[in-house]
């Protein structure tokens, strides 16, 4: 994040802005009480700052799904959603994103090629590192077919 700065002396006191998370200070974690119809269901994908100091998240985070030793499984979600905002978490708050995943069933075998993932791998918006977030479900393994979408961050409620 860019540090605005008034040089000692001249002017008033110094001012930096509210850092991005970096993903070494955040915890990702999924919200299993989802909400389903017609094969898709919903979740909160949340993600809590554990820095030791407030930071800021904007954007969308990158979601996959993986397997137990972390290899992606199929095409990584695709954005949908509400406009993102900056969200400001201080130490120990929670964010989250609405993740939609599509039954694998809802595709055809040949083009999906269903298997069950053993998590999501996330990266927090605008990071190079990812978490894995434990949490099995209906994935497939062949790239093509979209079955996760995730919308932009938003504050916890």
């Amino acid at each position: 994040a860019a540090a605005l700065a008034s040089p000692a002396g001249h002017g008033g006191p110094a001012r930096t802005a509210t850092p991005s998370c970096a993903t070494s200070g955040l915890d990702v974690w999924m919200n299993t009480q989802g909400n389903g119809a017609l094969g898709t269901t919903y979740y909160h994908l949340e993600i809590t700052n554990l820095s030791g100091s407030t930071c800021t998240l904007f954007g969308y985070p990158g979601v996959s799904g993986v397997t137990l030793t972390g290899t992606q499984l199929g095409s990584a979600a695709s954005r949908s959603g509400v406009t993102p905002h900056t969200v400001t978490l201080a130490n120990g708050a929670t964010a989250h994103a609405l993740l939609q995943i599509v039954e694998a069933g809802n595709f055809p075998p040949s083009q999906c090629r269903p298997v069950t993932a053993a998590g999501l791998r996330v990266y927090p918006p605008n990071q190079t590192q990812s978490r894995v977030a434990p949490y099995p479900f209906s994935a497939c393994s062949k790239s093509g077919p979209v079955y996760l979408y995730t919308g932009p961050m938003q504050s916890g409620a």
